[in-house]
């Protein structure tokens, strides 16, 4: 069952997209939202690789790739340990 909303799937099930914006939406962007923020999966590839962009105040901010390296970046790998890279884009 997933651990975030009791839906009956499991993690196994999820294809490598559908994890990274599981998390996204279910831990990251509210925490983005509540500093007035977001962000936005731009794209995955069969590598494993994420392209990821902030927006609202986090676009643009002097903090942003700490944001992006200590934050984002760290809770994804802490939960999708089969991800190769983590950028962001403009």
């Amino acid at each position: 069952m997933c651990e975030q909303c009791g839906c009956g799937e499991t993690s196994a099930d999820q294809t490598f997209e559908e994890k990274v914006k599981e998390i996204i939406a279910s831990t990251i962007r509210p925490a983005l939202q509540a500093h007035g923020g977001d962000i936005e999966l731009v794209e995955t590839d069969a590598d494993n690789n994420i392209k990821l962009r902030l927006q609202g105040a986090c676009q643009g901010c002097p903090g942003a790739k700490m944001t992006m390296t200590a934050g984002v970046e760290r809770i994804l790998r802490e939960q999708i340990p089969e991800i190769k890279e983590v950028t962001a884009v403009d």
